[in-house]
């Protein structure tokens, strides 16, 4: 795919180097000026259309969720030490088999753990950093060291929109996860494709409501609006960023008459509700994101990202892992609410959803009763879109401390998201600063094994 960064400086380099590059110069003007948002094609028909990404912030506990250790338990029981002499910690919930396939997840999902058989559970996957900021980068962005276009980015990239009324990619955060915005940014791809945050509340976009005094008065001044950015472009046909406002502003007129569409849940039945444990009129929760991100994927939107960042914490339970009873009560009817909600809908097949966090917790002690950062393995699941449904995918030692069989890379779970949209990760590239950049660097492999 073609850069579109392109500027005065770049052509008359380009013209100094010689008559022969101006059919590539005038080529990547010309993409310059395209629209970013226009719908593409992908490599090949994925089985998925769209994402959902549950992201997780703050590192859930592997030993304690998806990945059951009776070993550790044990170990922990007679108090037994671990690495340097560290003490064991055994999790304090019961994993049981699940459904018809069996998969095991512990009583701290009960609701996830119904919705199972529809699950697609990586107990293998590994990260290259402990720290929050940088794992939570590398888990959206493939890179733990300088910043680079989010997962969501590159697929609104990749794809366009189907609707020039919403943007293409939507992320649903109440409060900033570790790194911030930069998890949803677009960094160097069109700045079209960076997230649009929404907050939920009794304003959960700022600034969507029309400022003039009628429809008709507001549609002359964007027409106004439209005609100078037009003739503004005219004259800076190269300017990426210059573009990305004017798409920007052409998206925000859009989003006025449909979003508040998006947040209007009258015609949602009380079982549909109930489903995600969510209270008629209700307008915040996890609850709310998920029902948000199931009418947002229904009207075209290609990637919305719900982070989990609740007002009493997140996942980084140092202290005491008993704080993870209310974080999964939080998060867990929701969850299994739009599985059963997608399927009912038969939005499942094509829809990819994924369930991930930045890295999994220490099998060791840390504080009173906690646990601590753990890159080494976690566990993440996919559930429709192609996804293998009611399977487990590698497996950690008997206490997860290691990755025991099928270790699967941070790049390997993001080339193997694309492949299930249609994309080969290989070719989904983007010119920038002199080389061709992609979301798994120049690692990754599709993990076919989880792909029906």
């Amino acid at each position: 795919m073609q850069d579109l960064t392109m500027n005065r400086r770049h052509v008359i380099r380009s013209l100094v180097a010689g008559s022969t590059m101006m059919p590539a110069v005038l080529s990547e003007l010309q993409a310059a000026s395209a629209d970013p948002l226009a719908p593409r094609a992908p490599h090949f028909d994925g089985r998925a259309k769209r994402v959902i990404f549950l992201y997780m912030t703050g590192g859930v506990s592997h030993v304690d969720t998806f990945d059951p250790k009776p070993a550790l338990a044990k170990l922990a029981a007679e108090k037994k030490t671990l690495a340097r002499d560290r003490p064991a910690l055994g999790g304090g919930w019961a994993f049981k088999p699940r459904g018809k396939s069996g998969v095991e997840v512990s009583d701290l999902f009960p609701h996830m753990a119904e919705v199972a058989d529809d699950l697609c559970l990586v107990r293998s996957l590994y990260g290259d950093h402990n720290d929050h900021f940088q794992a939570a980068m590398g888990i959206h962005t493939g890179s733990v060291t300088v910043k680079r276009p989010s997962i969501g980015s590159w697929v609104s990239y990749g794809l366009g929109t189907e609707n020039r009324n919403l943007p293409s990619f939507v992320v649903l955060s109440p409060y900033l996860p570790y790194a911030g915005s930069q998890v949803w940014s677009s960094d160097f791809l069109p700045g079209a494709h960076s997230g649009t945050r929404v907050v939920g509340g009794a304003e959960p976009v700022a600034d969507l409501a029309r400022r003039s005094p009628t429809g008709g008065l507001q549609h002359l001044e964007l027409d106004l609006l439209a005609r100078m950015n037009r003739k503004h472009m005219e004259a800076r046909q190269a300017d990426p960023a210059l573009a990305a406002r004017i798409a920007a502003f052409e998206i925000a007129q859009g989003m006025q008459s449909e979003m508040p569409q998006v947040f209007d849940f009258q015609e949602e039945s009380e079982a549909t509700l109930k489903l995600y444990g969510l209270e008629r009129g209700q307008t915040a929760g996890f609850g709310w994101q998920c029902l948000v991100a199931r009418r947002l994927v229904e009207r075209g939107v290609r990637f919305v990202e719900l982070i989990d960042t609740g007002s009493s914490g997140n996942w980084d339970v140092h202290g005491d892992i008993t704080g993870m009873n209310s974080l999964a009560r939080n998060v867990d009817r929701p969850i299994a609410g739009l599985i059963r909600d997608l399927k009912s809908r038969g939005m499942l097949d094509d829809t990819l959803v994924v369930w991930t966090t930045e890295f999994g917790r220490s099998p060791w002690l840390e504080g009173k009763n906690g646990r601590g950062h753990y890159n080494k393995v976690f566990s993440s699941w996919l559930a429709g879109g192609g996804a293998k449904a009611g399977m487990v995918y590698g497996a950690s030692d008997e206490t997860g401390m290691g990755i025991a069989d099928k270790p699967v890379h941070v790049h390997d779970f993001h080339a193997t998201i694309l492949h299930c949209l249609g994309f080969d990760h290989t070719k989904l590239t983007f010119r920038h600063a002199g080389r061709d950049f992609r979301l798994t660097d120049i690692h990754g492999s599709v993990i076919r094994d989880l792909l029906v």
